[in-house]
């Protein structure tokens, strides 16, 4: 695995770094391990599904990755900075300008239009010019199809076009990675089938994804899988490398 310098990172480095991390929650039970010591690279624009069964660890993960949580123990570096050693507010400012976030029941603000919502990060953060937001908006509603909706409440969309403006909405900053815990969980196939082809164009357009998915046919539609079982990263099936043609699936143990 490529190391990266503790006072930064090359511009070769890889998006997303985890270095042996350990996170345990304390419980009125005692302490629960949810991750032992994973370590994982995703190069840029890679499409990466991470896969397991419920409990396994796989949102822990991913809310390590955007700094929603921090780990216990281990480093985490994302976009070549080193995230577990950011202050909350730090965290928060980062995660507004690097990473888009989505999430399973799209946690959009239910008295805010979509327009609005997806509004709301470039008012939050200030990386977007106040006089170019409102086009952005319009532009990414326009891509994932939603255009017309703009002007809609959440309540007045279906769960697909709910899900369309939260994936809009994480791609608000223009991050170069968008994290999405179980974004088709609650979808039906063929709403969830053109969820994951947006998320394909946007790794074609060089966005780096990372989907936790229960899907195993989706899952095997990604550059790579990632199965993680009782907190460890225990196998990775490489369907393609990031950017190029499918390659002959291989696992490793």
């Amino acid at each position: 695995m490529t190391r990266m310098p503790v006072t930064g990172a090359p511009l070769t480095s890889p998006m997303i770094e985890l270095r042996d991390v350990v996170k345990v929650y304390h419980t009125n039970a005692g302490p629960y391990a949810a991750l032992k010591g994973v370590s994982l690279t995703v190069a840029p624009g890679e499409f990466v599904a991470v896969v397991g069964r419920s409990g396994s660890g796989k949102s822990t993960l991913v809310n390590i990755i955007t700094g929603i949580d921090s780990p216990t123990a281990g480093e985490v570096w994302v976009a070549g900075q080193r995230v577990d050693a950011m202050s909350e507010k730090e965290k928060t400012r980062f995660r507004g300008a690097q990473v888009g976030v989505v999430f399973q029941f799209f946690q959009l603000i239910p008295n805010l239009t979509a327009l609005e919502n997806v509004l709301l990060p470039m008012d939050f953060c200030g990386k977007i010019p106040p006089r170019q937001r409102r086009e952005r908006a319009m532009h990414l509603l326009e891509q994932v199809g939603l255009a017309g909706m703009a002007h809609k409440f959440p309540a007045m969309l279906s769960g697909g076009q709910q899900q369309r403006v939260a994936i809009a909405r994480g791609l608000a900053n223009d991050p170069p990675l968008l994290v999405a815990d179980e974004p088709t969980g609650s979808l039906d196939s063929a709403t969830a089938d053109a969820i994951f082809e947006l998320f394909e164009r946007l790794v074609a357009d060089g966005k780096t994804v990372v989907m936790v998915t229960h899907d195993q046919e989706l899952a095997r539609r990604v550059d790579r899988a990632v199965v993680v079982s009782d907190g460890r990263i225990v196998d990775e099936i490489v369907h393609r490398k990031a950017g190029g043609r499918r390659a002959r699936e291989v696992t490793h143990g």
